[in-house]
């Protein structure tokens, strides 16, 4: 009896003999008003998703004539649909995520229909983060280290969303640690979106680290905190914010928040040192809002 190709092994034959990177596919989808994102595009052609949406139909359709294939022979061998065999992560699902994010947060409106499924694949183990704030109180750059692990065979990417209070012009990304993938800057809301490869495809519980800097040119506002929301406990979170000698805080206190719309359930004043800074290093760092804030003169 014949069988049917899967659309995973039709979709990949199909990128492979056009030449086209996936970067280049999703900018031509991009081209003809469709947004798929990069891991979406890699989903569909690793087999660990079919698209099923009526955005994502659309983008099959658009996918034949960029990738030149005959009419229908995408569509034709899509499954029917059928419900997820199997559930998301309690870490990853919809409501963890919106716990720590808060519903409809710039990451949810950047992300769209891939925000429940953010770095399913993974799980982040530990983050030391830099935080630099100019003689304006604001933002200027943010560099941050991540160990992250591969919670499934195959990972190989991780997504990262950062929304500036003070507003922000243009941002420029520099990834040291992995290799830079999309980067998406969205003015309205402030927010950029980094895709950071890692190179090569994961085992699973196998770890690997990632290491950028986003610098900013900030808007007009003024920045009086800077927080890390993570959806599960960290081994190791360390918070440093550097201020510029010009313009030092009068207070600065480090909290935590176990939501996103919790009262703070820890604040604890911190002093700025010898070098203008201030630092939060939690001895456990469990999932939920850490952040360090400060008050100007």
């Amino acid at each position: 009896m014949h069988q049917t190709p899967a659309f995973a092994d039709v979709f990949q034959q199909a990128v492979r003999a056009s030449g086209l990177s996936l970067e280049r596919i999703q900018h031509r989808l991009a081209a003809r008003g469709i947004r798929i994102s990069l891991t979406t595009l890699s989903y569909w052609q690793r087999g660990r998703s079919e698209p099923e949406r009526a955005g994502s139909l659309r983008a099959v359709d658009a996918l034949e004539s960029i990738l030149a294939l005959p009419p229908g022979t995408l569509r034709g061998v899509l499954r029917p649909y059928r419900p997820r065999g199997r559930t998301a992560p309690a870490a990853h699902d919809l409501a963890a995520s919106r716990r720590v994010f808060g519903k409809n947060s710039p990451a949810e409106q950047a992300l769209g229909a891939d925000f429940p499924a953010l770095n399913e694949d993974t799980s982040v183990l530990s983050i030391r983060e830099t935080v630099t704030i100019d003689e304006h109180f604001r933002l200027s750059s943010l560099s941050i280290h991540q160990v992250i692990r591969a919670t499934r065979e195959g990972a190989d990417r991780f997504t990262t969303v950062h929304t500036f209070d003070s507003g922000a012009r243009a941002v420029r990304a520099e990834v040291r640690c992995g290799i830079p993938g999309a980067i998406r800057f969205l003015p309205r809301m402030s927010t950029v979106v980094i895709d950071v490869r890692f190179g090569r495809r994961l085992a699973k519980n196998e770890t690997v680290i990632i290491d950028y800097t986003v610098h900013v040119d900030s808007g007009d506002g003024l920045d009086d905190h800077y927080e890390r929301r993570t959806r599960t406990p960290l081994r190791d979170y360390l918070l440093h914010v550097y201020f510029h000698p010009a313009a030092l805080p009068e207070l600065c206190h480090r909290y935590y928040r176990e939501s996103h719309e919790a009262q703070a359930s820890y604040n604890r004043r911190v002093v700025p040192d010898a070098s203008h800074s201030v630092h939060s290093a939690p001895g456990r760092c469990p999932a939920g809002v850490h952040g360090i804030s400060w008050q100007t003169l």
